[in-house]
């Protein structure tokens, strides 16, 4: 079970100083760079306070420097990867998903309305520049505050009832931000695989912004990397989601040195990464990240033939028997995670689908119902995870403390005499002679189900429910398209029914944003027109109609200002409660294991944990920078 962060009135963290520089100790691989007087030595590129993490106390060994780890990555947008691994954050999470001060020496929270940061003195950039409050300010008022990088003005995450908070820079390593009620989805933000972005590398990006820069090298610059104006210029050369500039200072671990198109990338150690262990040495413990593009219906194979030392992504649990075997030919270790996806695989009906017939249809919580119980998951888990998983529907996990087994369970039995009762008082009381259902306009029910066709196991559960839905005269085909196609469709209202994910976090405490529950993005499957309104602050999309989707919505923006943990709590139970019971995505299984694939010569990789994308960074939590070689690997 996942501790509750207890809230106080004001939150502070700091971590005790070495008494003496002479304590720490850099890695091997930079010292020709040292000795060239390219870099300074470690003690100079620490910050004067850098964070400490004491391993011996997290039950992990202080380990030692050296070594390159291969991963296997699908293709170039994959590099993404690295910035939600390597966790460097303002505040993050730890593994028990209590907040903490990682970048930031300490901060300070007053009611949810007031938060002070401090900065480590001496923090630098991977490429020496000062980390600064000058560069919390030039994010503010130079790029969010900027109309031309921000047409819609500041972050939709950054408003309480649409209105911004007020900044402050206070010195050189303080800054102060300030809303008029109370926001406590904002530290949660910063510690988001992919965070809230409030400080940028002013140092290096000023040369692309007009403030700073004159027009004439502005318009060399355009003609060089190929811009159409200094805005797609400067929001290209700050991209930290998809590290493609090698150029760009980076706050992480590692930083990519390869500049695509590349078979192979290369993320070499931070020399100025601002942790170290309980022994002084300098983290990163590796000093390379090597990863090699490969096909992603091959990586499973390759990762069991040794080709990579640190493997989760594209392998899934359809590849643990065939890599648990590999075991016994080379010098690697499978262990299973549990994934912390709300559902492992989800039906989603599109509720803003451009059809009106299957539109007014899915909008019918009768229709939903029906088919959720028309499916029968113990088969699907059994067939499909060996009896693994957990059936369940669409909801959060016993890891939560905000779990209730009425959650997962709403509509989620196998019951075809109900659902069939469910269809008939729908109004779909015809049927064809092959048993199909006729919609009110005379079209059979057939429903066309898309898919991305990342997920090798998405196949055959749509097998067993085109047979499960036969039995309530419901027809399914499924069609395969690349992922930003099948994004377009489905925003576009052209897709009747997806197969996707469920929660992305199923494990939420109450200090947790409850965004998930209610149409807040354009990606959400099941409602992407009200999500884009929402996103688009009422500029585009059209808000939503359905009395459930707009209390959630209500009951979300009540969560935004609400003062104490008991109030956040009573809501996302609220939110939970019409989530699961309306049952806007038909979840299937969950708790799934996700198999991750290591040398066995790597140290500090947790055998038992959780996988997922938010909250947990995937490896992110679980400090990658402390993973080492126990034997030297090159």
């Amino acid at each position: 079970m996942i501790k509750r962060r207890t809230v106080l009135g004001l939150i502070a963290t700091a971590l005790a100083p070495f008494n003496a520089k002479a304590a720490f100790t850099g890695s091997d691989y930079l010292k020709d760079d040292i000795k060239a007087g390219k870099l300074p030595d470690v003690a100079e590129r620490l910050p004067r306070n850098p964070r400490v993490v004491n391993l011996a106390a997290k039950n992990r060994k202080p380990g030692r420097h050296g070594g390159v780890v291969r991963m296997l990555i699908g293709g170039q947008r994959d590099i993404r990867l690295m910035p939600i691994n390597s966790y460097s954050r303002l505040v993050g999470y730890d593994e028990h998903l209590n907040l903490q001060a990682d970048i930031l020496e300490s901060f300070a929270s007053e009611g949810d309305r007031v938060f002070t940061f401090t900065l480590r003195q001496g923090h630098k950039w991977s490429d020496g520049s000062p980390l600064t409050t000058e560069d919390f300010r030039y994010s503010w008022d130079d790029v969010m505050n900027n109309k031309e990088l921000h047409r819609g003005g500041i972050p939709v995450d950054l408003r309480v009832n649409g209105k911004g908070p007020s900044f402050e820079v206070i010195d050189e390593r303080t800054v102060r931000y300030i809303w008029d009620e109370p926001n406590p989805d904002f530290l949660a933000q910063l510690a988001k695989p992919s965070p809230l972005v409030i400080y940028m590398p002013s140092t290096y990006l000023k040369q692309f912004h007009p403030r700073y820069q004159n027009q004439d090298t502005i318009a060399e610059l355009l003609k060089k990397y190929k811009a159409q104006d200094w805005t797609d210029l400067h929001q290209r050369m700050s991209r930290t989601v998809r590290p493609e500039n090698p150029a760009l200072p980076t706050l992480d671990p590692w930083y990519n040195s390869t500049k695509p198109p590349a078979g192979q990338f290369v993320f070499l150690r931070n020399p100025y990464f601002h942790r170290v262990d309980e022994n002084g040495l300098q983290l990163p413990y590796i000093d390379k990240m090597v990863l090699n593009i490969s096909s992603p219906d091959l990586i499973g194979a390759k990762a069991g033939s040794g080709d990579s030392d640190l493997q989760f992504a594209n392998v899934d649990f359809t590849d643990y028997t065939f890599l648990k075997a590999a075991e016994k030919r080379f010098p690697m270790k499978v262990d299973l995670w549990k994934r912390t996806q709300g559902s492992r695989v989800a039906l989603v009906p599109n509720l803003n689908c451009k059809d009106d017939g299957w539109r007014a249809l899915f909008q019918d919580v009768r229709v939903r119902r029906a088919l959720s119980l028309a499916i029968d998951r113990q088969e699907i888990n059994k067939a499909v995870f060996f009896g693994l998983a957990h059936e369940a529907g669409n909801s959060i996990l016993p890891d939560s403390p905000l779990f209730k087994r009425e959650y997962e369970q709403a509509w989620a039995s196998h019951d075809i005499d109900m659902a069939n009762r469910l269809l008939d008082e729908a109004g779909l009381t015809k049927r064809n002679e092959d048993g199909v259902r006729l919609l009110p306009d005379g079209r059979p029910a057939k429903i066309i189900i898309e898919s991305a066709g990342e997920s090798t196991f998405e196949s055959d559960v749509l097998e067993l429910i085109t047979d499960h839905w036969s039995k309530i005269g419901i027809a399914i085909f499924t069609r395969v398209s690349q992922r930003e196609i099948f994004r377009k469709r489905v925003i576009g209202g052209e897709t009747l029914m997806c197969v996707w994910m469920g929660l992305d976090n199923g494990v939420p405490t109450a200090e947790m944003s409850p965004n998930e529950l209610a149409p807040t993005f354009d990606d959400q499957m099941q409602w992407p027109v009200w999500g884009l309104h929402y996103l688009s602050g009422g500029r585009d999309g059209h808000p939503p109609d359905l009395p459930e989707a707009i209390r959630l919505l209500e009951l979300m923006k009540q969560w935004k200002t609400a003062g104490t943990h008991d109030e956040r709590e009573a809501i996302w139970h609220s939110m939970l409660t019409i989530f699961t019971q309306s049952v806007f995505t038909i979840g299937i299984i969950n708790q799934a294991l996700q198999p991750v694939v290591y040398s066995t010569k790597l140290r500090n990789i947790p055998e038992k944990a959780l996988f997922g994308y938010d909250p947990t960074s995937f490896l992110g939590v679980y400090m990658p920078d402390t993973f080492w070689y126990e034997e030297d690997h090159v």
